[in-house]
């Protein structure tokens, strides 16, 4: 097969791939596979540039972001919906419509109305051609290169719409899934960056954020509801178009139904308001519609709404109570978050007692003090917060909020390590609320590699409080180990070996290994060169770790803190003691066979872990990278080897595979 077809096929193979996930929800292979394909096309397409198209599934994501959006006008005004908040307001737009009808018989389209952003999607010829945000409903701004990374939105519909319609305008609703948006704000939260306050408002933010590179991240959804300007197609109603849309690849939500009578539309309205916890996004009511297009014709807009369609709004989850108390959790990255304890209250059928705070700039933001009277609010399975203070409430007698100057849970000092941060951070290793998480990370490849020291062990010595910091580590013995989970002679004895065996790792490992903000594992590296011991580190000053190239005053204010704790005095001192070697050695003096060369790692070696084959080219003179270029002397490729090994072919690097390496590594 020529590469011009095999591109062609493996376009319209990920297209039904991408329409198997978003719209029929039926995927029909692993998300490992959907990504080799795409890869597989991205270097089909490095070998002829010319056969790259704007639809091409690899042009999702553009270069560098953009300065700013632009206005754009829609080819047909997005109106807003009327919204009402009982049935028997629903009955009386019934009558409404039906007057408007002269009393003909009228079916319904009842769809879940999507608590996301409105979007407008502008195809040509097939190919998606712009994407806009609402606006005032005239005019949005032009996010183009934000909505060609939602994988949920075709680049390029299926079918031949193009045939009929040279151009047609298609609306939707934007959103992020429940379980994505908590696992973003965790991770936002436990970087210090501020926390979005629901789905909303993260889909928001991420839509005009100027980067696209961030948006792709994100995993925005989409769901089409309505149409805008088209020409040459016939609809003879909503159910029509949303079959027909779903057709060309664009997804429908699954639960929209057809209504024969208003009846059948309120039981719908009901089943929904009782159950919209069970979907993983947020819903805030349900849209009601005319089916028929003529009769939407003839019904017509007010000035800002359409007639045929209102808004059932679902009741408010929202509560008021009093804030008894405010406490402080330290969470397993060190951030601490204030937490409001509440005279407990019923809010969305749940008595609520906690509610968080976020963080200290969440508190003055909202003039938060305790014994004030607040309004909470719970949308789903998000954790209850306070979204309102009612000052008007206030006797004299409510304190202030201070942020504490040391932990709660240890006592070390507390810090906030930049300005533009929110989050306040232990960053005591020792830290009680913190030690499971740091003792998974000491014991990972990466740093003191601890064979058989995985998330499970870790769970149970920190559990049954056989290890209360890094040290404690060299101090477990044997007896210990049996009268944990599962663990027998053999696995206990695995696990010491393992733990000797760390005790000979270099200065650079220790140091990746305690988990310094800011220091990864080339930052380790550089700092162990420089110094050699962990005492010459201790005693540095933060001019002399900032003056190194390759650190800075980011990573040097990060250190210098870190070592400056007495509870990292504390630790290094018992980890002296237990005979954990805290040099770095020296590069030794090797032949010019790989002195100087630099390497590049890809799949998984069967004599060697990645860390060690590292570690081992290293100490011979070689250089380690990340990524393949013309610069690259050798990429070693184990099993399953991913893009870089395709790449080095390309570029025609040396490809060692791993009986090479070990021969390249004795002769060396």
């Amino acid at each position: 097969m020529d590469i011009k077809k095999e591109i062609n096929k493996l376009k319209e193979e990920i297209r039904h791939h991408e329409m198997q996930y978003y719209v029929l929800d039926d995927p029909q292979i692993s998300d490992k596979e959907y990504d080799s394909l795409l890869k597989r096309l991205e270097a089909l397409e490095q070998q002829d540039p010319r056969l790259v198209t704007p639809d091409s599934p690899t042009q999702r994501v553009g270069g560098e972001p953009v300065s700013g959006f632009k206005a754009i006008r829609h080819k047909k005004k997005m109106f807003s919906l009327d919204n009402t908040y009982s049935f028997d307001e629903v009955h009386d737009w019934e009558e409404r419509c039906r007057k408007g009808l002269s009393g003909e018989k009228v079916d319904y389209m009842s769809e879940l109305k999507i608590d996301g952003v409105s979007l407008d999607l502008v195809y040509k010829k097939d190919a998606l051609f712009t994407g806009a945000l609402r606006g005032d409903g005239e005019t949005g701004e032009d996010v183009t290169s934000n909505i060609r990374t939602i994988r949920a939105i075709p680049l390029k519909l299926s079918g031949q719409v193009a045939t009929h319609s040279d151009t047609i305008e298609i609306r939707g609703e934007a959103f992020m899934s429940r379980k994505d948006f908590q696992a973003m704000n965790k991770e936002r939260e436990e970087d210090g960056h501020i926390i979005f306050a629901n789905p909303r408002n993260a889909t928001a933010g991420t839509l005009k954020t100027l980067d696209p590179k961030v948006v792709s991240k994100r995993k925005l959804l989409f769901f089409a509801h309505s149409i805008g300007a088209f020409s040459g197609i016939e609809f003879s109603s909503q159910k029509e178009f949303l079959d027909k849309v779903r057709s060309w690849g664009l997804p429908v939500n699954p639960h929209t139904k057809h209504c024969a009578t208003l009846e059948d539309v309120i039981s719908y309205c009901k089943h929904w308001q009782d159950r919209r916890d069970s979907l993983d996004y947020e819903i805030d009511g349900i849209v009601i519609k005319i089916n028929s297009y003529k009769q939407q014709d003839r019904l017509g807009f007010t000035a800002k709404s359409p007639r045929w369609a209102i808004a059932y709004k679902f009741q408010a989850r929202q509560a008021t109570t009093i804030i008894n108390n405010i406490f402080v959790s330290v969470g397993r990255t060190g951030v601490l978050t204030p937490v409001a304890e509440l005279e407990p209250v019923e809010c969305a059928g749940v008595i609520i007692s906690n509610a968080t705070l976020h963080n200290f700039d969440e508190i003055k933001r909202l003039d938060v003090r305790c014994k004030d009277r607040v309004i909470l609010e719970r949308a789903g399975d998000v954790i209850p917060k306070v979204i309102k203070v009612v000052t008007s409430a206030r006797a004299g007698h409510e304190k202030k909020i201070q942020v504490p100057l040391v932990c709660p849970s240890c006592g070390a000092k507390v810090v906030k390590e930049k300005q533009d941060e929110v989050a306040y951070r232990c960053i005591n290793l020792s830290c009680p609320a913190q030690i499971e998480k740091h003792l998974i990370h000491f014991a990972s490849r990466g740093a003191m590699d601890i064979e058989g020291m995985g998330e499970s062990v870790v769970h149970q010595i920190a559990e049954k409080g056989l290890v209360r910091d890094f040290a404690d580590i060299y101090r477990l013995k044997n007896e210990d180990l049996l009268k944990l989970e599962l663990f027998k002679e053999k696995k206990a004895q695995n696990l010491l070996d393992g733990i000797d065996a760390s005790k000979s790792r270099p200065l650079s490992r220790l140091l990746f290994a305690f988990g310094i903000r800011h220091v990864g594992e080339k930052a380790s590296e550089v700092l162990a060169d420089k110094f050699k011991t962990i005492d010459s580190l201790l005693a540095a000053s933060f001019d002399e770790i900032s003056s190194i190239h390759e650190v800075g005053d980011v990573i040097a204010r990060s250190v210098s803190d870190f070592f400056r704790q007495k509870e990292t005095i504390r630790l290094i001192d018992k980890l002296k003691k237990a005979g954990v070697s805290m040099r770095q050695p020296k590069t030794e003096k090797i032949s010019s066979l790989i002195s100087g060369k630099a390497f590049v790692f890809t799949g998984e070696l069967s004599s060697f872990s990645r860390s060690q084959a590292e570690e081992l080219v290293k100490r011979l003179g070689a250089r380690v990278s990340s990524a393949i270029s013309n610069k690259t002397d050798y990429c070693v490729a184990g099993r399953d080897p991913g893009s870089k090994f395709d790449k080095a072919k390309k570029l025609k690097v040396t490809i060692l595979d791993e009986a090479g390496f070990k021969k390249i590594m004795e002769a060396a």
